[in-house]
């Protein structure tokens, strides 16, 4: 059965956005970008809130709008062979290569997903959806990446939701730019 895994970039005080809204903070070197690329090679399709949806719109056409080196072109030809699901309540239709609006709840097209054959993960990404995912008790992997940054505020990695989660680590690097990664599985 197919895992739902939950990965991001946070800073060292457990923050994905700042206080004023950006998270350019977390913007990868070489190693730590090529990294995440590999983790997207890992899925099977990935399920994300519509604020994640507009950022990642970017990569749809980047390679034919922007200079990009080869590590970016190769991201962006993952990225948009990699089936999307996007939820949201305000979107009324979704562009982009592979990306189709959830018709489901969230518990629904998870169900649906891991009933269906195939390879890969089912990541979920977006502040929002994976609290939810985390609330219903959806994700079983935490893939954080933790930036050397205390960004005093802002939107949590992990949103307070009055109970405790035990989590298992099961790996970890750093990379020489000071990002560690810390890879956890939910302990049921």
């Amino acid at each position: 059965m197919r895992s739902v895994t939950y990965s991001l970039s946070t800073s060292a005080d457990g923050y994905i956005v700042g206080p004023d809204g950006t998270f350019d903070w977390s913007q990868p070197d070489e190693e730590v970008f090529r990294f995440a690329t590999d983790e997207v090679r890992g899925l099977g399709v990935h399920l994300m809130g519509r604020r994640l949806y507009e950022t990642m719109l970017y990569w749809d056409d980047a390679e034919e709008t922007q200079p990009l080196d080869a590590d970016e072109r190769v991201f962006a030809a993952l990225w948009k062979s990699l089936p999307k699901v996007v939820f949201s309540t305000t979107l009324t239709e979704v562009h982009g290569a592979n990306t189709r609006l959830a018709d489901g709840d969230l518990a629904e097209e998870v169900a649906r997903l891991r009933a269906q054959p195939g390879d890969g993960h089912i990541g979920v990404g977006g502040a929002g959806l994976a609290a939810e995912a985390a609330r219903l008790d959806l994700v079983d992997e935490y893939r954080m990446r933790v930036y050397p940054v205390l960004v005093g505020g802002g939107i949590p990695y992990f949103p307070q939701q009055g109970r405790m989660t035990a989590l298992e680590r099961i790996g970890s690097r750093t990379f020489d730019c000071g990002v560690e990664f810390v890879h956890y599985r939910v302990q049921r």
